[in-house]
């Protein structure tokens, strides 16, 4: 994107792609729809990244200044050019759950359409859920805050587990 697109604000289409180590599990994604992803945020005019991750979700929608209407996911001044930047998830592309079969390598997690701002960092924050490989066992409690989870599977007397989670964005 040119310096010039960058500050007439542009939509672009950023593509979350997430890789774990998965344990006997499968089907890693938000436990619920209200779901809150932290993202770190830059600015596209002034290139400044917010110090501090910001939580967002597909449930809550603001209004966009001078947008007649438009609402986004997400709306953002920037601390240093005061500009106002926005963030919407698709509604057509939901998030897409992280499976085995893609065990320690990077697959598409969710797309969203940013104006004037790109994320450029992802937290695994919140309560997630996931699956037993073998016994099909809902795990609907799943916490990553500290960047794993382990548990056991008593059906298929198993340990379960999610660790080393890692995260990249690319243009949709």
């Amino acid at each position: 994107m040119s310096q010039r697109e960058a500050k007439i604000g542009h939509d672009i289409r950023l593509l979350l792609s997430i890789k774990a180590e998965l344990e006997n599990v499968t089907d890693l994604a938000p436990a619920d729809d209200s779901f809150e992803y932290f993202f770190q945020v830059k600015c596209n005019s002034c290139h400044e990244v917010h110090p501090k991750f910001i939580g967002i979700n597909r449930v809550e929608e603001r209004e966009v200044s001078g947008g007649k209407g438009n609402k986004a996911n997400f709306v953002w001044r920037c601390g240093s050019c005061k500009r106002e930047h926005s963030a919407k998830f698709e509604d057509k592309s939901p998030t897409i759950a992280y499976t085995a079969d893609s065990n320690g390598q990077f697959a598409p997690f969710l797309t969203i359409d940013c104006r004037g701002l790109e994320f450029v960092g992802f937290q695994p924050r919140g309560t997630w859920k996931c699956v037993g490989l073998e016994s099909g066992t809902k795990f609907t409690e799943v916490d990553l805050d500290e960047g794993e989870w382990v548990d056991y599977d008593e059906k298929a007397a198993l340990p379960v587990g999610i660790s080393n989670i890692e995260s990249e964005w690319s243009r949709a």
